[in-house]
This record gives C-alpha cells, sequence and structure tokens, in this order.
C-alpha cells in the first residue's frame, strides 16, 4: 500500500479515483505545523533556529495519516509545485521521522501542474526527493517574516497608540496606498480647453477634427489654459473662409494578444472584467483547480493557479492550435505557434501559465456544472488561452490634417478602421484603469488631398487636470508586480491583511488609508525608512529567488537582514511619545496644514475654536487625529484628513447646522463621526444623547438637504396595516441599513427603495421575501451519539455550517467539510462545546492552588513543539496552539 498525501479533501478525492487500489490518499489541509505567534520561535542567537508546533487540527490529520502508514510501504508527498507546496511536504516528512514513523519506508515527492489522468500518472512514474533548496527559501522568508513583525510590531504599540502589527511587504504595499493618497490631497487641478470643429465633405459625410495649430504654432495641452484664449481660437475658426484637406497619411498595425494568464494578471482581469477581489478569485482559482464532478467523474479543469510563469505545453499549444482551426478557421491561426517568455526573474515553479487542462472542453460545456463566479471565471481563461495562439488583429489607421485659412490653423482627424479581428473575435485585454484611453476606433469618410471641407460647427470645451486615480485591486496588484514587491502567491493575502487590520478602506472599488495605516506609514518612514523602501523590498525578495534557485545560502541572506534591523530597531528605545508626535506633526504638515496662497486668508494651523491655539497631530487610543494645542480648555478635534475645499460644502470637521426643527426648536446639523456621516437633532445634556440617524449608504454629503434629514429623524415610521393580521409594518434605518419590519421580521430595502416613502405595497412585498425564521434543515446526518442514541445533525448557519445534538450546536472548524466530517469528530466538537458552557456556569470555590507539576507541563511541551532547522535551547512553553496558516506566504 503506497499512502499519498496532498493539501486539500476535494484533491485528494479526485485522485484517489486516477490512482487505483494501491493507493490511499489523504488530504493535510494546508500546514501541519507554524511557529507559535510568540517571542523566541525564530532565535537569531542560535543561528536562527526555529520551533514548530503542531496546533491541535493538525494533530488529528498527522494521526490518520500515521494510522495509514502502519501498514505501507511507501509515503508519496503530492502537495502543490510551488514553494509552498515543498513545504508542506517538507514539514509533514520532518514531523514523522521526529515521531519515528518512517522506518522502513520509502519517502518521495511528486508533482503535477494539473489534476488530470494524464498529469497524476505521469507525475507519479517520475518521483524525486525533496528539493532542499525551494524548503530554504520558504525558511528565509518565514523567518523574515516572522522576525519583521515580532520585533516591530511592540514597537508600534508602544509608540503608536491604536496601531496594529506591522507586515514586512504589507507595511510596504500600505505605503503604495498612502503615498497615492497624498498625491491626491495635494494635488491642484489645472484648467484646459480644447476646440474641436464638426467638418462634412461634398457629399454631406460629417466627421470631427481637433485644434492642433493656431496661427503658426502647434498647441500644448494649456496653451488654451482659459475661455478667452479658447474664444479667441473658436472666432477665427468660424471667421475662416477655407478648410482644406491637407495631408492624409495611412498606415496599416497590428495589435499582438497578450500571454496566458499569470496569477497576477488573472487576478487583475478578474477584478477589471468580473469584479472580483484577489481572494475571491483565487478561492475560485482553487475550486476550478482541484476539480469539478462533470457527471460523474471529477475533473480539474485548470493547471496550477500560483505562477508568475507565462509559458504553455507543447501538447496545450497543438492543442489550442488545432481547436482554433476547427472553430474559427485557418484565417485564424498563425504560421507558427506563438511562444511567451516570463519577464520575472527567476520566475514562480509552476512554470506554466495558468490554462485550461482540456481546451476542447468549451466554455458552454461545463455550463452545467459549475455556479455563476466558477463559469465566468473559467470562461476568462479560457478565452485568454485560446486568445493568445490567434492570429493578429489588423487596423488601418489615418491621420487627416486640414488647413484652414492658408496657415492660420490646421485641425487633425484621427480614425481606424479594423480591417481582421484576429483575437480580438474572442478576447480583448481592458485598458489600464490608470490611464485614459483614447477612442481611436472611429471611422473617417474617403478624404482626398486638396479636398475642400466644409465647416459645420465649432465648439469650445472646458476641462481639468485630474488627480491620479486611488488604486484598485487590479492596478494595486500590477503596480507591486512591477516593484517587485511579493510573489503570485502572496498578493491577494497581503491587500486582505491590510483590511483586516483596518489600515485601509475598498471604498467603490479603490483603497483608501485609514488614519491608523496613515500614521503607521509616516512613523515607518521617520524610524524605520529603509524597511519600507520599494528597492529595498524588492532585493530582499530577488534574494529569496536565489536562495530557490541555489546560488545564495539563505542564512547568509538572514544574518544581512537581522543585524541592520536589529540596530534600527534598537535606536528607538529612547524615543518618547512627543518625540513620535513632533515627528510626525512635521511629516504630514505640508498634506493637512497647507499653506494658503492668499496672504490674507486664515493659516490652517489656526484653531477655529479658540484664538491662540495651533492645530497638530494627535494620537489618541483608536489612532491619530488633528486636535488644539489648548487641550483641555479647547476641544476642538477633527479626523485625520483635509478638509474638503477648505471649508466647502462637504467639510465635515465642524457640525453644519441645515435648520431649527420646529416641533422641538432645536438645531439639526449634519455630522462626521467615527461610523460615517449622520444628522443629529439638538446636543447632548448631561447623560442624554440626542437623537441620531445614519446617512443612507451611498447618499452624497451634497444632497443632504433639511428636508431629508427631518424625514430621517422622523424614522422609524409606520407604513400601514398587513393585510393578513392587521399588525403595523414600520420602516427605519439599523446597523445594517434600512429596513422593513413586521412583527419580528426584518428584510432590508434595496437599493432601489427609499425608506422615507416606500408603501405598503412594496413592504408587503418585500416580508414576503424575507426567510422564515426557524429551525434549519439537516444537510447531512452523521449518525447516533452514543450517550442517548439522538442522531447528530450537519446544519447550515448564518456563521456558517454547524453540528447539532439536542439543544446543543458545535461550529464547525474551518478544516472540516459537511460531507467528510465524522462521528467521533462531530461528538468531540459537541463535547468541547458542552464543557464550554459549564465553565461558564460554574464558580469556582476559593481553595489552596495545588502544586506546581513541572514533569508534566515539560512532557506536553515536548510532544507539541520541536526545533528542526537547529538544536533548540529549551522546549517552548506551552500555549495556544497557533493559528492554522494555508496557502500564503506574506
Amino acid at each position: 500500500m503506497n499512502i499519498v498525501v496532498v493539501e486539500s479533501p476535494a484533491k485528494a478525492k479526485t485522485i484517489n479515483k486516477y490512482l487505483g487500489e494501491d493507493y490511499h490518499v489523504l488530504a493535510s489541509y494546508g500546514h501541519v505545523r507554524d511557529l507559535p505567534p510568540k517571542d523566541g520561535s525564530v532565535d537569531p542567537e542560535e543561528d536562527f533556529a526555529m520551533s514548530w508546533q503542531v496546533d491541535s487540527g493538525s494533530e488529528k490529520r498527522l494521526k490518520d495519516i500515521i494510522a495509514a502508514l502502519k501498514d505501507a510501504d511507501q509515503l508519496i508527498l503530492a502537495t502543490d509545485p510551488d514553494r509552498e507546496g515543498e513545504a508542506i511536504s517538507w514539514h509533514l516528512a520532518e514531523e514523522l521521522e521526529r515521531r519515528k514513523k518512517l522506518k522502513g519506508k520509502k519517502v518521495s515527492r511528486v508533482v503535477f501542474n494539473e489534476v488530470t489522468k494524464t498529469a497524476i500518472q505521469q507525475a507519479f512514474s517520475e518521483p524525486r526527493e525533496l528539493n532542499m533548496e525551494l524548503v530554504e527559501a520558504y525558511l528565509a522568508r518565514r523567518a523574515l517574516d516572522y522576525l519583521f513583525g515580532f520585533t516591530l510590531s511592540p514597537v508600534l504599540w508602544r509608540k503608536l497608540p491604536g496601531s496594529r502589527s506591522a507586515g514586512r511587504v504589507q507595511s510596504v504595499a500600505l505605503r503604495l496606498i498612502c503615498d497615492r493618497e497624498s498625491e491626491i490631497e495635494i494635488f491642484k487641478p489645472q484648467e484646459y480647453w480644447t476646440v474641436d470643429a464638426k467638418l462634412s465633405t461634398a457629399d454631406g459625410q460629417k466627421y470631427g477634427a481637433r485644434l492642433t495649430h493656431l496661427r503658426g504654432n502647434k498647441l500644448d495641452k494649456f496653451d488654451l489654459a482659459n475661455a478667452t484664449l479658447a474664444q479667441d481660437a473658436v472666432d477665427l475658426l468660424e471667421d475662416a473662409t477655407s478648410f482644406t484637406i491637407k495631408t492624409v497619411e495611412k498606415k496599416q498595425s497590428r495589435r499582438n494578444p497578450q500571454p496566458p494568464f499569470t496569477t497576477s494578471t488573472l487576478q487583475q482581469e478578474a477584478s477589471r472584467k468580473l469584479g472580483f477581489g484577489a481572494s475571491r478569485t483565487m478561492r475560485i482559482a482553487q475550486k476550478l483547480y482541484e476539480g469539478i464532478d462533470l457527471g460523474g467523474e471529477t475533473v480539474g479543469l485548470i493547471t496550477y493557479m500560483r505562477t508568475d510563469g507565462v509559458t504553455l505545453s507543447a501538447d496545450a499549444i497543438a492543442s489550442g492550435r488545432d481547436l482554433i482551426a476547427k472553430q474559427y478557421g485557418k484565417d485564424y491561426l498563425p504560421a507558427n505557434p506563438r511562444v511567451y517568455k516570463s519577464k520575472a526573474k527567476n520566475a514562480q515553479e509552476a512554470h506554466e501559465a495558468i490554462r485550461p487542462t482540456n481546451l476542447n472542453l468549451l466554455p458552454r460545456d461545463v455550463v452545467s456544472h459549475l455556479d455563476d463566479e466558477g463559469r465566468k471565471l473559467y470562461e476568462l481563461i479560457w478565452n485568454r488561452t485560446v486568445a493568445s495562439q490567434m492570429e493578429s488583429a489588423i487596423l488601418d489607421q489615418v491621420a487627416v490634417d486640414i488647413d484652414v485659412a492658408q496657415g492660420q490653423a490646421v485641425l487633425r482627424a484621427n480614425g481606424s478602421v479594423l480591417r481582421f479581428d484576429g483575437f480580438l473575435k474572442l478576447y480583448q485585454e481592458d485598458k489600464d484603469d490608470e490611464k485614459d484611453g483614447q477612442d481611436d476606433d472611429r471611422r473617417l469618410p474617403k478624404l482626398t488631398e486638396g479636398d475642400v471641407a466644409n465647416r459645420e460647427e465649432i465648439e469650445k470645451e472646458q476641462h481639468f487636470t485630474q488627480p491620479p486615480p486611488r488604486y484598485s485591486e487590479a492596478s494595486l496588484v500590477k503596480k507591486m508586480e512591477e516593484l517587485g514587491i511579493g510573489r503570485p502567491s502572496t498578493y491577494a493575502s497581503i491587500i486582505q491583511v491590510l483590511q483586516d487590520r483596518d489600515y485601509v478602506v475598498l471604498e467603490k472599488k479603490r483603497f483608501k488609508p485609514e488614519d491608523r495605516g496613515r500614521i503607521v506609514v509616516t512613523f515607518l518612514r521617520n524610524f524605520f525608512s529603509k524597511y519600507v523602501e520599494f528597492n529595498f523590498t524588492a532585493d530582499l525578495e530577488t534574494q529569496l529567488d536565489d536562495i530557490s534557485a541555489g546560488s545564495v545560502d539563505w542564512k547568509k541572506v538572514l544574518r544581512g537582514f537581522w543585524e541592520a534591523f536589529h540596530s534600527a530597531v534598537d535606536e528607538t528605545k529612547g524615543l518618547t511619545i512627543t518625540e513620535v508626535i513632533e515627528a510626525l506633526d512635521e511629516d504630514l504638515s505640508d498634506h493637512f496644514f497647507p499653506t494658503p496662497e492668499d496672504a490674507n486668508a486664515k493659516h490652517p494651523r489656526e484653531c477655529p475654536t479658540c484664538d491662540d491655539g495651533r492645530l497638530g497631530i494627535k494620537l489618541g487610543k483608536t489612532g491619530g487625529f488633528i486636535g488644539c494645542s489648548n487641550y483641555p480648555e479647547c476641544r476642538y478635534t477633527r479626523q485625520l484628513s483635509l478638509p474638503d475645499g477648505e471649508g466647502g460644502e462637504n467639510d465635515l470637521s465642524q457640525p453644519k447646522e441645515l435648520g431649527i426643527d420646529p416641533a422641538t426648536e432645536l438645531a439639526v446639523t449634519l455630522r462626521k463621526g467615527p461610523y460615517g456621516v449622520y444628522v443629529q437633532l439638538g446636543e447632548a445634556i448631561e447623560k442624554t444623547k440626542p437623537k441620531r440617524v445614519s446617512i443612507p449608504k451611498g447618499t452624497p454629503i451634497s444632497d443632504v438637504t433639511f428636508e431629508l434629514a427631518q424625514g430621517l429623524l422622523s424614522l422609524p415610521r409606520d407604513i400601514g396595516p398587513h393585510p393578513d393580521d392587521g399588525a403595523m409594518i414600520i420602516a427605519g434605518i439599523g446597523r445594517f441599513g434600512p429596513y422593513v419590519k413586521h412583527g419580528s421580521t426584518f428584510k432590508s430595502l434595496t437599493k432601489d427603495d427609499d425608506v422615507l416613502v416606500v408603501g405598503l405595497n412594496r413592504a408587503v412585498a418585500l416580508i414576503a421575501e424575507a426567510p422564515k425564521r426557524g429551525p434549519a434543515a439537516a444537510l447531512r446526518t452523521i449518525g447516533a451519539h452514543p450517550e442517548d442514541s439522538v442522531d447528530i445533525t450537519v446544519h447550515s448557519g448564518r456563521y456558517g455550517p454547524y453540528v447539532k445534538w439536542n439543544k446543543v450546536n458545535a461550529s464547525l472548524p474551518k478544516d472540516k467539510e459537511v460531507d467528510t466530517i465524522t462521528l467521533d469528530e462531530a461528538v468531540e466538537l459537541l463535547t468541547k462545546q458542552l464543557e464550554k458552557k459549564g465553565a461558564k456556569k460554574k464558580t469556582p470555590a476559593k481553595k489552596k492552588a495545588p502544586a506546581k507539576k513541572t514533569t508534566a507541563k515539560k512532557a506536553t511541551a515536548k510532544k507539541t513543539t520541536t526545533k528542526k532547522t537547529t538544536a533548540a535551547k529549551k522546549p517552548a512553553a506551552k500555549k495556544a496552539p497557533a493559528k492554522k496558516t494555508t496557502k500564503t506566504e506574506e
């Protein structure tokens, strides 16, 4: 018997079918051990010895593997074909060897880039040993991230109240977002004008042209800087008596297809075309890779999805070319196969690009077997892969110059005609959302040099330069890739961590830094500038790649990093909070307190409440804010952001009065708090809080009128009695937004419903759509509980799946699946839940503390913790198990 270990149960189930009875496939559920989240897990004093801990969930997986190994001759490690997959296999082999469970058993490693029968069987015919160069690259990355986080985070907690942990790569990504926000804040729009002419041919065909030269001078973007200059140009064109075609330039261009997807480009295009975030894209891709049931047979639909390689296998190219010839015709098939090369140095170890495992499996063939998001992503990958091998698109481009009044001005008309669509028949990459696309796909009528153009209309248009856009997930991933920050398997986790720590928020699919994120970046740039430099982080990534290539010793890289980093941390020990605040205040001064252009204008540093107060950066428990130097006499504060338009209509640094409520004679004000914008009636009197109502999501501040505020403050309101029972239906705004309520039934309003005017008929219809409360139907019956023979069942709840027995519910851990949890595992979960409930109810009696049993504790610690890279000085103390890691490197 051969025991095979993969990472996920879904993949295990698929592979087991391909290998036959001589193989038993088990899942490790990702990593089986990790560094405990405490000081000392990586010890630089012991040549970077690393202590590893097995958590309770992984312990059960290990026991299953150990039990299966008893009657086996061979252990085959078949985890994913990248650095992280190699590390998971190494951890398994090391831990089993430490427990002396591999005596007399052969251990081998196999890798495959796709979960198909052919690929699996070929991989198992070519086993190899563990690649220690890849393992060492993983160890170096894991140690670097640990040392950075566990050394720098305590400095942040002490010096920056309200801040959270710092990550080696996350901090640099956060800097990108914060730097972009600073650019936006200090951006000053510049006015410019354009002048366009609508012209026609002798036979009445119309076309447009833009003014490019005026009175012999070529116009730059800002030459028509105001309405007066623009009108002067318009007057000249309107007074002109002749418009003549001066030159007609024609040229043919070819547009080539993009290479097949890498991890980065897949995340970017899924974000642009499908609206999927990076984490969501990778989760869907993981399912497609591990296998989908296609009418009784489970098949992996795409190749491994963590890669920065753009090559395709010879078989995939041949298959693609055959398909193109049959589906689209020989005109769409280039004479020679297209070969792409990765620009990334030492590209990710899964060399091939992301592609369908079987190109003949068309998107329409799998639509009935996939959910909506799986179908969309598979179709995107299929289209991109096939298009990458198709013929180029051919365009005719035309540029026409029109002379006005014998040299007084020149107009230019551009156009292009798609002569052959080529790969565009199947796929067109979205334009970069960082750039303004020019629409050149305009058809021009046939124009000949010397022809007369007829003037139809002259128009001028005002424009203003725009600030650079905030990063979207797509543009942030692209920027990190360009800078060499992070690697394909880390982009999604980097973005997620920044959001989880409340350093950034995603608004309208764009990243905006939160107060604490800006403070953290400013602190790091002042006191740890080297470690948030783009080049430094990129160079370190290159060194990690060099380790995996076997050209650099991993301990040497760690020593080079640690010596300088540790010294930098030591230098901050004497810093006081006052010194930190002063440094932050000075660094952020130009952004938050810009000197006004008008010398007579009030300086932003002057407190608007008191006469002699100076505004500056302050630190509170929840992060940074702007406050007055005369605190506590003056309590003026505002958020750490620039006033909108220096006191414009959207500036809520101070309450904005909308009017006086006639019923109470109290002021109705518009305010901004930590949870968003709201309206308030009156002021707080001692401990009595005034009435407040949040502004509905998506409502612009400029749209909040006194009438709207009055309507919101009148909520909740009665809509009318329900026709079934006469009970009143109520409309209001709660923590999850606008809703209607009937008895104990709540139903959220849609974006098209107005909480202030929604009527009875609509409310009744919404209530009817609300899910009925009651016991959730069982998804599966596991078996009878040994205590009373009552069935244990699995249900789907608000917070995920759970097991139920009598009146006891216990949530399933993330590594458990509804279809695979066993009776013993369910009983254990329910028993732990009962113990928790019992512990809450019991009041422990006061009694003498028992004598310490150090021997037992040491034994336990040795059982769950081990050092493998270097001998440990002492066993790690027993502590709560580390959170289990899966496919992340950052």
